[in-house]
């Protein structure tokens, strides 16, 4: 054998027969046969040149050069454990689980959560549903009344949002000129705000669409007016792709939470990010909401 090409299976397998001075033990430890194992050793002290161990009826013995080579070497094989867990740990990925309709708000997070912290990989799946169960991820985050043990991220407030091509309403009336966008196939979210106004206007034009961020794509490209949460269009509205003309948006009594998978069973870098998504929220959209009603 070269001796460039370290046998670091033998040695392992030298090791874990030290520990039991049987070779039965010793390979259902390893999960391979006895005469396995026996070829590992034989391999290794041919490597070294020496031999490990003294054969005897009851079992096994060190040699001398075994018994003073064995510390040095476990030394050695627990510092290569070691180095190579540590290095898997902070490759590992988070998986983050979440309802599409969050991802305005969430993927601007994690594209700068990536840029501060890039050994921080979180692996993200998207869901039509709101279901607030971890299932197989370490996070999720979910849309609804708020479930025991999740951490509040926003509270859902509504307001009508449109793009600065269309015209601007200066009256709540004014809105039945334009096409409503609705987030879900019913009208529960604009009749909700109507309400809180108490004003009753004619919806003659309507499109429904399947989430709240199609909605709000809908009215980027000038298709109507939706019906927006005024925290997943805050970057919108501050750069003026989108414009919200009344003040006073409307909480619906839902929120955006976030679960998160027990300490014990969590990967390292989990609580780095809860920490950076459940950050105070910046409040960039107060300003942009002009206040006509």
């Amino acid at each position: 054998m070269s001796r460039t090409a370290l046998p670091l299976n033998a040695i392992h397998a030298f090791l874990v027969t030290a520990r039991h001075l049987n070779l039965t033990h010793a390979a259902r430890e390893l999960c391979i046969t006895q005469g396995a194992v026996s070829r590992k050793i034989a391999a290794l002290e041919a490597w070294l040149g020496f031999a490990l161990f003294e054969r005897h009826a009851r079992g096994l013995r060190l040699t001398a050069q075994g018994a003073g080579l064995l510390p040095s070497l476990q030394q050695g094989y627990d510092l290569l454990v070691s180095a190579t867990e540590q290095a898997s740990r902070h490759t590992v990925a988070v998986r983050l689980k979440a309802p599409t309709c969050a991802l305005r708000w969430l993927v601007p997070r994690l594209v700068a959560l990536e840029q501060q912290q890039p050994a921080l990989h979180v692996a993200l799946t998207t869901t039509l549903e709101h279901n607030a169960q971890l299932e197989n991820y370490d996070a999720a985050i979910v849309f609804g009344a708020p479930p025991a043990g999740a951490i509040l991220l926003f509270e859902e407030r509504l307001t009508p949002v449109l793009s600065p091509d269309l015209p601007l309403p200066r009256d709540i009336r004014d809105l039945a000129r334009l096409t409503f966008l609705h987030p879900t196939h019913d009208r529960r979210d604009w009749q909700l705000w109507l309400d809180a106004q108490q004003v009753a206007i004619p919806m003659a034009r309507n499109q429904h669409f399947a989430t709240m961020d199609l909605a709000i794509g809908a009215a980027l490209q000038g298709f109507g007016v939706a019906i927006a949460d005024v925290t997943l269009v805050q970057d919108d509205l501050a750069q003026g792709r989108l414009l919200a003309p009344f003040a006073a948006p409307v909480a619906t009594g839902a929120a955006y939470s976030l679960l998160q998978r027990h300490e014990k069973a969590a990967p390292p870098c989990l609580a780095q990010l809860v920490a950076w998504l459940c950050q105070p929220q910046k409040e960039t959209h107060s300003s942009a909401l002009a206040g006509f009603g």
